[in-house]
């Protein structure tokens, strides 16, 4: 069957897009715990911003009716809608370096399709990297340092980190299902999950982005702030400590996850920290509780209704 996926996007030739840049990319709508990587997708495009240099054609890749776009009404009359968008954006690093950016919903139809056309721009802009990174929720807490799970299309391309999981199947998402068949025909593209605690994972946790950010500099060698990040960080951890330290029962689930990852990070890599695992144990209490003072702290209202 012949594909056309050029069909999908719209490129703009006015825009000059310099060979050999870093793609990073990730899609709303799959798993994403504490919101990591739409966090630090945010972050970038406050840090900078740049011309869209391909569009894609969000009509024929969308299920409009499994995730209705916001509309606004006013007294009378719709006064706004909140287009959809899944767009390839060239910005430019503190350095100056350019890389590209590409964001917007998960595709609900049509990925192969879709990823042929991605791997075209890919091969048509020569990107010498590719990168995403979302979080997954653990069974950690966030009195631990934030592990993270790399993973990548060679094995040169992930250096330093501790393998958390050895052999398992899960739900598929356009974003790994792209990293497979770039990594099919030739091109580099390494991805992170950040590890998230449990209870945390249904709001909005800087310190994940934070943790992602750091990996994907340590990776791409690109110059990015992160003052304003690592500020909203230490605000959100400080507020969880407070909030523990006003609750016995709060403060015993987390110590009863400090003791698991302690002796996870003693006994070697065989354990398993995924949060559904039948050890663990049960915070769905205290995932309500912080889960609603990070959302009503860290979000406004439009953000509250997306989450």
């Amino acid at each position: 069957m012949d594909r056309n996926p050029e069909q999908l996007y719209d490129l703009d030739s006015g825009v000059f897009v310099p060979e050999e840049a870093v793609l990073l990319y990730h899609f709303d709508g799959f798993v994403d715990a504490g919101s990591a990587g739409r966090t630090l997708v945010d972050h970038l495009r406050s840090e900078f911003d740049g011309p869209v240099v391909a569009r894609f054609d969000v009509d024929r890749l969308l299920d409009y009716r499994s995730r209705r776009p916001m509309m606004t009404f006013s007294a009378d009359h719709w006064a706004d809608y909140d287009e959809p968008e899944l767009a390839v954006r060239l910005l430019h690093d503190a350095d100056g370096t350019p890389f590209l950016l590409f964001t917007g919903p998960e595709p609900d139809t049509g990925w192969e399709t879709f990823i042929a056309a991605v791997r075209g721009l890919v091969q048509q802009w020569r990107v010498r990297l590719s990168v995403t990174g979302h979080g997954i929720p653990m069974g950690v807490p966030h009195t631990r340092p934030l592990g993270i799970t790399p993973h990548a299309t060679r094995p040169e391309l992930v250096r330093g980190e501790r393998a958390t999981f050895n052999h398992m199947q899960v739900p598929g998402s356009a974003a790994a299902l792209l990293q497979y068949r770039l990594g099919q025909a030739g091109h580099d593209v390494v991805g992170f999950a950040a590890h998230v605690p449990h209870y945390l994972g249904q709001s909005r946790y800087p310190a994940a982005a934070l943790r992602l950010a750091d990996a994907v500099i340590e990776t791409t060698g690109l110059s990015v702030p992160l003052a304003d990040l690592r500020e909203a960080a230490h605000a959100a951890n400080q507020e969880i400590d407070r909030q523990v330290r006003e609750s016995s029962e709060v403060a015993d689930v987390v110590a009863a996850l400090e003791r698991q990852y302690d002796a996870f990070t003693a006994a070697g890599p065989e354990n398993n920290l995924l949060a559904d695992t039948g050890e663990m144990p049960s915070g769905d209490e205290l995932a309500e509780y912080f889960e609603r003072f990070l959302a009503e702290q860290q979000q406004g209202p439009s953000e509250q209704g997306e989450g």
